[in-house]
């Protein structure tokens, strides 16, 4: 499913990611990326973006996202220099 978010009202950071890593996932969010929801737990998600991927909470009372993990998907480098034809063909 297509996840899109209309408005941000912010991100969860209780384990201290970096501040690029919530950049992006706010602007995946706003701009929309490919969700699954989480079978086992309601209003759980995990979010793919080109190289990596978030499990994040959305609060269905407020709105706001907590992002609990990010990882590198399978098969990506994130190495300076990668093309973006590489990040894009990497494995899910």
């Amino acid at each position: 499913m297509l996840l899109r978010m209309e408005h941000l009202s912010g991100v969860e950071n209780a384990r201290h990611y970096s501040p690029e890593t919530i950049k992006d996932l706010e602007q995946i969010l706003l701009a929309g990326g490919y969700a699954f929801p989480d079978p086992h737990r309601k209003h759980f998600y995990d979010l793919m973006a080109q190289d990596r991927r978030f499990y994040i909470f959305i609060s269905p009372v407020t709105g706001r996202v907590e992002l609990l993990a990010a990882w590198l998907r399978p098969g990506c480098d994130a190495d300076v220099g990668m093309r973006e034809e590489e990040v894009l063909g990497c494995s899910a």
